[in-house]
């Protein structure tokens, strides 16, 4: 129904008052426009609110039950609009973070710790996430920044990705494979191994690296495997079901990665995080600490 909220305005003031003439200078308002107000949302909502005589106003059945909605409204309103000022003054009190659990090395949860010591009126909350589900949510708005790993390949304009982080990637070989002792090997060397992968659902960006540093060396992987997680493709590798490239960061957890180059040094994986492209204060602060 098409009411404004200055009609609710002057009608919670009258039917609180229960006098137009004090009504009117609560609002700061002469009673002519007030009564206008008044009768506007009688013909709105197709009811008398009040009943009037010339020394008394009293409140119509319809308008007690319309009473508390009415303030409800108003109060609805008032808090999103201190809610709205807060955001922009910096003063928002929570932050919604997406991670991939892969990601979170130790200087990342460095700068988790240091965000909560700077601003403690801050609450922190951190989501683990796979990449194709944190850009979801950023893009509904219920996540505030994403650590989404390598660049996604569809980025929605209201989205932004800011680099965070370089880290070379690593071979990952079964700990009875014959190139496990090398310091280095060449992306050639693992042409005909099985491969396990992140699959391209979970994490399409990366998986779609992969495959080109492959294409690269002059071939495509045999894949055997998937995992949604780079986790359980590490492990995988431990319990030599294949062979896999992940980022260095892993090694930290299963200790059998190998430094992959190609002639030369294969490239380092750059971490981005994604965020609005109209950043509120709060997500302002924790980039710039980053």
């Amino acid at each position: 129904m098409d009411f404004s909220l200055r009609e609710l305005e002057c009608f919670v003031a009258v039917a609180e008052e229960l006098s137009f003439t004090r009504a009117a200078k609560r609002l700061h308002l002469a009673q002519p426009p007030l009564s206008r107000h008044i009768k506007n949302l009688e013909e709105k909502l197709g009811l008398e609110l009040f009943q009037r005589s010339r020394r008394e106003v009293f409140l119509t059945s319809g308008g007690q039950a319309f009473l508390g909605e009415a303030r409800g409204i108003l109060l609805q309103v008032r808090r999103a609009g201190e809610t709205a000022r807060r955001a922009a003054e910096g003063e928002t009190n929570k932050l919604e973070v997406g991670f991939v659990s892969a990601v979170l090395s130790p200087e990342l949860v460095k700068v988790f710790s240091r965000f909560r010591e700077r601003h403690p009126h801050v609450r922190l909350n951190l989501h683990d996430r796979l990449p194709v589900e944190q850009m979801v949510a950023l893009e509904l708005g219920t996540l505030d920044l994403g650590f989404v790993g390598v660049s996604p390949e569809r980025c929605p304009g209201k989205i932004a990705l800011t680099s965070w982080r370089d880290e070379p990637l690593m071979a990952f070989l079964p700990l009875d494979h014959d190139l496990a002792g090398e310091e280095r090997i060449n992306v050639e060397d693992l042409a005909d191994e099985p491969f396990i992968m992140i699959s391209s659902e979970a994490a399409p960006s990366f998986s779609s690296m992969v495959y080109q540093i492959c294409r690269e060396a002059g071939f495509r992987p045999r894949v055997v495997q998937e995992a949604r997680r780079a986790q359980a493709v590490a492990a995988m590798t431990v319990a030599g079901s294949g062979v896999a490239i992940l980022p260095a960061s892993l090694d930290r957890i299963t200790g059998n990665g190998v430094q992959v180059w190609k002639g030369r040094e294969m490239g380092r994986m750059t971490h981005v995080v994604a965020h609005p492209v109209e950043k509120s204060a709060v997500m302002k602060w924790f980039l710039e600490l980053m």
